[in-house]
């Protein structure tokens, strides 16, 4: 087990110090998941970066200096960055000479050291105008200035102002020019054979595909083998096809209308432009593994979605935050690209999410790299009107990361930016920017007409030749090239595409899904299985005691100490009255011990919103945190990361969704802080958690933990809109469900059923995403509690739990309910001294439980009356989901006993809810008690 999980060491942070690019975190060594970066401090920035004689130069030359730093700062806005021509360049101010005492001819001689970076030793100042003219205000700009520490800001200024040195080699410019023609050869012969198709085609923004190529390259330098990428729909065929090597039939078949769903796999499909691959490239004999994500059309979902998986990936290779070396950095070996497109890089609030949590402890991934396709135009709207900001890629300037600006008819110019964007990720291990500026050659898809309302730009896109043929041209009037043989590379590369439109009909897909790492599981079956999720007494005791043992130097509140620590150690010595947060703690640790990571996230996981967890213990006088759970024995081999989340609910999900994709043996949960919060990551929910299996054959043992309940808290922080949910299952109303359903909808009512949860995660051999209705007053509650007993082995989850209470042959009215609600009738029950009143839990709710509930209604043979009782309104919870399954399959017509109908989950003034709660009493209740009267 690492040093940094298994020992505690106190730590008290130094003042005036801080982390490189996180934020101070409690616990000097780390925890697990989490390695702190070095220290530094500003005060000796400049101490550390300039030497004497470089600080007695800027001193002297003060005006040079502030003029130097002005075209750092302000030579972009001159740039040279619009290929059609159409944006203005206005004056600067901050570039006006005469702000620094200089004009323009001026033949004074200057030194350079320390100034500005070359060759030279000096120049006159009309030379370093010229120059920094030059280097600044082109074809390629940067803005860096904004960069948090003296040393990016040096290093970048000196990378940028010698970028000239290092010369693109003529094999390199004829292998990009060959990558443009293919990837233009590839539109043409689309366009040609399925004119009537949308396709998003890269015209207008190849230049793009060299970019990612020299990313590549570059990554193979770096031995980083490991790429997560996501992508939008522009040009994405064209990358597909022309640096993925994915076979081109797939895509002509879908033209055609055909599946790319292999041969007795069970999914839907998706479009064209949703397609994705895995795939293994060569660089100089060198490996890089590309795993392009699938994306919704929900533009930039997919960006956390990406730095998920990136993360899991460094899990599984135990490099970065994992790694047990002590000189690892974050993001060794692997890296996330994440592309965008311009209009919704900017427009949507996902992309800030990521960026808010792009360095945090247990979400960084060591820095991504970002490519915005800039189109300077979205669907139909322009950049005046889609943005507030100068640039679409301003806000990656709120967590003061660099960003390239390039000239995308310059493609020897994007992959110089791709090149230092590499270069400065693997410094730092930093978010950076490439801003590419293009243009989009037809409309938003090829079936629009974009002179419509864009009559200008398209008259100038018309206009002009292509970027791969103006490419060439430049190439072969250097003479770097062979028209012949970039000829001839086209008409193979047709050849090819000819040869695979022919094989369309005979193609059979080969299976994509379930391979690798994944092998060892299937796709879920049309039937029910039971497993076996119980573990031994004594595994469960060790695990227990272990989850609350911390080492006598930590100092612990006296509350935690004593109602968490050491009541949890009583009850399990008692085997009884073990609480929700008991039944959690068991279920990881065993899951643990099994060799199963467990990452739990959210906000205030740690805690728990409910003060109820307490899975990471903080020192009282140090600020340091424990986690116990992470120190089962010294051999230990897998573990929890408790993961404190921004607040975030879309960026955080997409996050935990991406982990839970890439690797099956590590349990993902996500708890909101209160049910309803999933709210804000709905788009994460209705494109990626409900149907990413559906669509793409991607299988996720996600957990959503939504607390739930009607307890007078009004209309927020009450529901978890568990309608919502079973609106999106694909359950029957007129057939028997299977383990097939696309999520598993649960609201369960005791500790042990969670247990079993949790643990049924991992020990079936198929993934399905699982969404619990999750407790909030009754995880204390004496009566919501279970015993060790009830998880021993051969125990499991009971889909439906029986009422313990009363006799069968006196029931006469059957009430079903789901939940915590539950409690609340049994309460009433004893205060009217009811005995002919049965209650049946539905914990599962989808799949729906059909012969467990046909079982029950056997063991009631004088029942006349069947009621759905519930807390929610009677347009929300599970009314209306579970009342045609019992009619159609249960035969069994169910009476509603519920909140009336209503547009807000819940009221927000105290007596109404009291008035309701009485009223769903009287309508659960009221013909028992006349009955019992009689």
């Amino acid at each position: 087990m690492f040093a940094l999980c298994r020992d505690l060491r106190v730590w008290r942070l130094v003042q005036k110090s801080k982390f490189l690019g996180v934020a101070c975190y409690h616990v000097r060594e780390g925890v697990y998941g989490f390695k702190p970066r070095p220290l530094a401090s500003d005060e000796h920035s400049l101490q550390l970066t300039y030497t004497q004689e470089e600080l007695n130069n800027r001193l002297k030359y003060a005006n040079i200096v502030q003029l130097v730093d002005a075209f750092r700062t302000h030579g972009h806005k001159l740039a040279n960055l619009d290929p059609l021509g159409l944006q203005p360049i206005r004056p600067v101010p901050e570039l006006n000479l005469g702000l620094y005492g200089v004009t323009d001819g001026d033949s004074t001689l200057v030194p350079t050291l320390g100034i500005i970076s070359g060759t030279d030793s000096q120049m006159s100042v009309s030379d370093l105008v010229q120059k920094l003219s030059h280097l600044y205000c082109g074809s390629l700009a940067v803005e860096f200035q904004h960069l948090p520490t003296q040393e990016e800001r040096s290093w970048f200024a000196d990378k940028f102002e010698t970028r000239e040195q290092q010369q693109i080699s003529d094999d390199r410019k004829a292998s990009l020019a060959k990558l443009l023609l293919r990837c233009q050869a590839f539109d043409q012969f689309v366009g040609t054979k399925f004119s009537n198709v949308k396709r998003y085609s890269g015209e207008g923004g190849e230049s793009m595909m060299g970019c990612f190529e020299q990313i590549f390259r570059n990554c193979a330098d770096y031995d980083v083998q490991k790429v997560i990428m996501c992508m939008p729909h522009r040009g994405r065929l064209n990358f597909l096809t022309c640096l993925l090597n994915f076979p081109p039939v797939i895509i002509f078949r879908k033209m055609k209308g055909l599946t790319e769903i292999p041969e007795g796999a069970k999914a839907a499909g998706d479009v064209l432009s949703h397609l994705y691959t895995s795939v293994d490239l060569s660089y100089e004999g060198r490996q890089v593994h590309v795993s392009l994500i699938p994306n919704p059309s929900h533009l930039e979902a997919n960006n956390p979605v990406a730095a998920g998986k990136a993360r899991s990936k460094l899990q599984t290779l135990k490099k970065g935050s994992y790694s047990p070396e002590t000189n690892s950095k974050p993001g060794d070996g692997v890296l996330c690209l994440q592309v965008h497109g311009d209009a919704s890089f900017t427009g949507q609030g996902v992309v800030a999410e990521t960026f808010c949590f792009a360095e945090a402890p247990h979400f960084e991934t060591g820095g991504s790299v970002h490519v915005i396709v800039n189109n300077q135009i979205g669907f139909t709207t322009e950049r005046g009107e889609g943005r507030s900001s100068l640039y679409c890629s301003d806000i990656a300037k709120v967590n003061s990361y660099p960003v390239i600006h390039a000239n995308g008819d310059l493609p020897e110019d994007v992959i110089r930016a791709a090149s230092l964007a590499m270069e400065y990720r693997q410094k730092f291990r930093r978010d950076v920017l490439i801003d590419l500026v293009c243009f989009r050659r037809w409309g938003h898809n090829e079936m629009d007409e974009p002179s419509f309302t864009q009559p200008i730009m398209y008259s100038r896109i018309s206009s002009r030749s292509s970027v791969p043929d103006l490419y060439k041209q430049a190439l072969l009037s250097q003479g770097v090239c062979d028209e012949a043989e970039l000829q001839e590379n086209v008409r193979q590369w047709n050849l090819q595409l000819a040869e695979n439109l022919d094989q369309v009909t005979s193609f059979q897909v080969p299976p994509f899904h379930l391979q690798s790492g994944w092998s060892s599981l299937v796709q879920a079956q049309d039937t029910i299985t039971v497993w076996d999720t119980g573990a031994a007494l004594e595994l469960l005791k060790y695990v227990g005691a272990r989850s609350v043992t911390v080492p006598d130097s930590l100092n612990v509140h006296p509350t935690i100490k004593k109602s968490h620590l050491e009541r949890r150690v009583q009850k399990l010595v008692e085997g009884e009255g073990l609480d929700w947060a008991t039944a959690e703690a068991l279920a990881m640790g065993s899951l643990l011990h099994q060799g199963y990571n467990v990452r739990i996230s959210g906000q205030d996981v740690g805690r728990g919103t409910f003060s109820h967890r307490h899975c990471m213990i903080v020192d009282q006088k140090t600020d340091d945190i424990y986690i116990p759970l992470n120190n089962l024995s010294s051999s230990q081999t897998a573990f929890l990361e408790v993961a404190n989340s921004a607040l975030s609910e879309e960026g955080v999900l997409g996050f935990e969704y991406g982990m839970s994709i890439d690797d099956h043996n590590t349990l993902v949960l996500w708890e909101a802080q209160f049910g309803d919060f999933f709210n804000a990551a709905q788009t994460i929910i209705d494109t990626y958690v409900s149907c990413g299996e559906l669509k793409w054959l991607l299988q996720s043992g996600l957990v959503l933990l939504l607390p739930h309940g009607m307890d007078g808290a009004g209309p927020e922080h009450s529901s978890c809109r568990v309608e919502r949910f079973l609106q999106q299952c694909d359950s029957k109303e007129d057939q028997v469900d299977g383990d097939n359903v696309n999520i598993q909808i649960v609201n369960p009512t005791t500790p042990a059923q969670y247990f079993h949860l949790l643990r049924r995660q991992m020990v079936r051999n198929y993934r399905k995403p699982l969404v619990v209705a999750a407790p909030k007053g009754i995880l204390r509650l004496p009566a919501a509690t279970s015993s060790l007993s009830d998880m021993l082995p051969g125990t499991h989850f009971q889909p439906v739990l029986p009422d313990p209470l009363v006799s069968a042959s006196d029931v006469t009215r059957l009430v079903f309910c789901s939940g915590k609600h539950f409690y609340t009738l049994v309460t009433e029950r004893e205060k009217r001294g009811l005995s002919n009143v049965a209650f049946i839990r539905l914990e599962s709710l989808c799949p729906f439980p059909v012969m467990e509930l046909q079982n029950v209604l056997h063991q009631f043979p004088k029942v006349k009356e069947f009621v759905w009782s519930q807390e929610e309104h009677r347009n929300m919870g599970a009314w209306t989901f579970v009342s045609p399954r019992f009619l159609n399959l249960i035969g069994c017509q169910l009476k509603y006993a519920g909140r009336e109908v209503s547009g807000t989950p819940a009221t927000g003034v105290d007596t109404v809810h009291r008035q309701e709660i009485e009223h769903i009493m009287e309508q659960t209740f009221s013909s028992a008690d006349n009955k019992r009267a009689s």
